[in-house]
């Protein structure tokens, strides 16, 4: 399962996704893992949840992270959540490549693994293939 949290740069989407993440350890039968660009949140995530550093792995682009996640899941069936902060900082900004890629994850994960992205942009930007994972927000 594919989510998306959107919002523009400061909005409080890192803040929704620690939260989950939260959430995520105290009820998850399964590993964890926090992916994100240049560890900035190192020291907000739980001590329990494998942090990855995109940067030190060099990945650039979405089909690197594809590959790099697929990599990743293949050597570790017990991953159970998978957040991803910033992913337009590691794959960049062309929205329908972003796209692509969620629908791409979703095959690849199905029901086993919860992938949670945040997104640094508004809604009117953004395509319907990224749209259609959005979390839906309470009023």
């Amino acid at each position: 399962m594919i989510q998306v949290i959107t919002g523009k740069r400061g909005s409080g989407k890192t803040k929704i996704l620690l939260g989950m993440i939260d959430d995520a350890v105290k009820a998850s039968s399964g590993d964890i893992i926090c992916i994100e660009k240049c560890m900035k949140l190192t020291y907000s995530v739980n001590h329990k949840v494998r942090l990855v550093d995109a940067e030190r792995y060099n990945i650039n682009g979405f089909d690197m992270f594809y590959g790099f996640v697929a990599g990743v899941l293949a050597g570790n069936y017990d991953i159970k959540e998978v957040f991803v902060d910033g992913i337009l900082k590691i794959g960049g900004r062309n929205y329908d490549e972003l796209g692509a890629l969620l629908e791409k994850l979703d095959i690849l994960t199905g029901d086993d693994v919860h992938m949670i992205f945040t997104v640094s942009e508004d809604n009117d930007s953004l395509p319907e293939a990224v749209l259609k994972y959005l979390i839906p927000q309470a009023d």
